[in-house]
């Protein structure tokens, strides 16, 4: 079994999980979340099935003891398991930190099918506060001119509430289509069937609108029907876009929003490092805040 595997044992239950809320200090708002400490019994199929049942954005389960801070963690969202997220990680930090206790600085590292990341966390009156370093940023693609159109159609934009900025691929570990704009989030929704194809032939996996003058933005399923609450993984990536083009100055931490069209407003932290020719990591940070805790009596089949 490699430190990624996670061994079927068969319909062991009970096996109990941890309700979070990520970017926010204020339960029932921010990007909610369900962590498992302990699952290295599950199939890949148990662990889809559990996050459809459970109805969270995404579900995240846990191997090993997490000593010297170090686990292997697989994200789920409600249709596949993702190389690659930013609120799922940063909740389970604040859950380990939890069942762990104390209330001095703790730090983690979670071992994902393709990278390995480190998060830091420290207790905060209502909870926890969470920083993932997601590493040197890709800038993988620029989207030619001519598609520029088609892409803001794709979104229900009008071509002029583009910014003056190229649109661009960025990735920390998932490929995302940066799509900036000085006008327009609340109209804006994907409203062509083929999305995900569209935005695949530039190499981009997702897109994320970021309103580069209120520092806010949005994220949709590639299909358009369920909106993101607060996008950690493109956080990291509109971080390092925002710095290349000297939108946001590099070293100075600066606050993402997000949610606010889904009635569940969210703040990211993001920290460019580096120069803005040559960024070397970008740190997305937020406070969890814990709601609840269950188990599951019965495992899917």
């Amino acid at each position: 079994m490699t430190s990624h595997d996670f061994t079927d044992s068969g319909n062991r239950a009970p096996l109990s999980y941890r309700h979070a809320d990520v970017f926010t200090a204020k339960a029932f708002t921010g990007n909610s979340l369900a962590v498992f400490p302990e699952a290295p019994c599950l199939s890949t199929a148990q662990m889809l099935a559990i996050t459809q049942e459970l109805r969270h954005f995404e579900t995240i389960f846990l191997s090993g003891s997490g000593e010297g801070g170090e686990v292997a963690a697989r994200v789920f969202d409600l249709f596949e398991e993702l190389d690659f997220a930013g609120h799922p990680i940063l909740g389970a930090a604040a859950v380990l930190h939890e069942r762990d206790g104390g209330s001095g600085e703790r730090h983690w590292r979670f071992r994902l099918p393709r990278k390995t990341v480190a998060v830091t966390t420290h207790r905060t009156a209502t909870g926890y506060h969470a920083v993932l370093d997601q590493g040197r940023p890709e800038f993988l693609a620029t989207i030619p001119a001519q598609n520029r159109l088609e892409i803001a159609a794709a979104l229900r934009l009008p071509e002029s509430v583009l910014a003056d900025l190229p649109l661009e691929v960025v990735s920390t570990g998932l490929r995302y289509l940066i799509v900036p704009v000085v006008a327009g989030l609340a109209e804006a929704k994907i409203v062509r069937d083929d999305f995900a194809e569209l935005i695949a032939r530039h190499g981009a996996q997702f897109a994320y609108l970021v309103d580069v003058g209120a520092l806010e933005g949005r994220h949709w399923n590639n299909d358009g029907v369920m909106e993101d609450v607060a996008t950690g993984s493109a956080a990291g990536c509109v971080g390092a876009y925002l710095a290349k083009h000297r939108i946001v100055p590099v070293e100075e931490e600066f606050v993402l929003r997000q949610g606010r069209f889904t009635g569940r407003p969210s703040l990211l932290t993001v920290l460019p490092q580096g120069r803005p020719e040559d960024l070397h990591n970008v740190r997305v940070g937020g406070e969890v805040t814990m709601v609840a805790q269950g188990t599951l009596d019965a495992l899917p089949g």
